[in-house]
């Protein structure tokens, strides 16, 4: 009794202590890399922008307008991405399906031999095979995820990546815009804030990459920093050019 206590109690300490984050969630790459997209394509554009020398309106316009096309672009291009990468997963699986339906004895052979090579002993790894292929469903979720690793009940959603991609990158984009909707009227606010937000968005990804929050900040500060840096010298060069 004593040994069975102390085992479930062994378990339940190792359930407790032995967590993973959720790696698979089709959200939260297209919602990171949306944000900060939205937060440095919007800031350069809008500081290379102002270095032509224009009017704050026109700033604003371009800010308004780089937030607009980048959530669609953002949104279509994710959708097209990952929608093209599930049909490609389920045609795949359709030829599972096939094979197992015609040709069943081969399709288990085949398994048995993939847990022979990693060292389950032949006789037990025929037996697990077998019992594993009783049921239709549970053999192409077995197949597919030793053959082509991939798990066919958690498929990302082209909707979910699209409205992520979409709504990260336009809040992202907001930043810099922000201040002149709030009656700034010179362009250092707009950049102070968008670089606070790069910076904060990188904390944030620390949380999920285990990075340290301050190395991810400010590495993700720098690079905003620079591409906004580099396209206000841009722009001054073309607004003087042109002008």
């Amino acid at each position: 009794m004593a040994i069975i206590e102390t085992e479930a109690a062994l378990h339940e300490a190792h359930r407790d202590n032995h967590t993973h984050r959720d790696v698979n969630g089709g959200w939260l790459r297209p919602a990171v890399f949306g944000a900060m997209d939205g937060l440095v394509s919007n800031l350069a554009l809008m500081t290379g922008v102002a270095g032509g020398s224009v009017s704050q309106h026109t700033v604003v316009l371009s800010g308004l307008a780089g937030l607009a096309a980048g959530a669609f672009s953002m949104a279509a291009g994710e959708y097209t991405s990952v929608a093209s990468q599930r049909e490609l997963v389920e045609a795949e699986l359709d030829v599972e399906r096939r094979e197992l339906r015609k040709h069943p004895k081969c399709e288990e052979a085949e398994l048995a031999a993939l847990y022979r090579a990693r060292g389950v002993e032949p006789r037990l790894a025929g037996e697990v095979a077998r019992q594993l292929s009783k049921d239709p469903e549970q053999a192409l979720e077995i197949h597919a995820r030793e053959e082509l690793g991939i798990d066919p009940g958690d498929l990302p959603s082209p909707t979910v990546a699209a409205v992520s991609s979409f709504g990260s990158f336009a809040l992202g984009a907001l930043v810099p815009v922000l201040p002149y909707l709030l009656g700034a009227s010179s362009l250092w606010p707009a950049v102070l804030l968008a670089l606070l937000g790069l910076f904060l968005c990188g904390a944030v990804v620390a949380k999920v990459t285990a990075r340290t929050w301050w190395y991810s900040g400010l590495r993700q500060l720098f690079l905003g920093g620079a591409a906004a840096g580099v396209t206000y010298a841009l722009g001054t060069l073309f607004g003087t050019a042109v002008g």
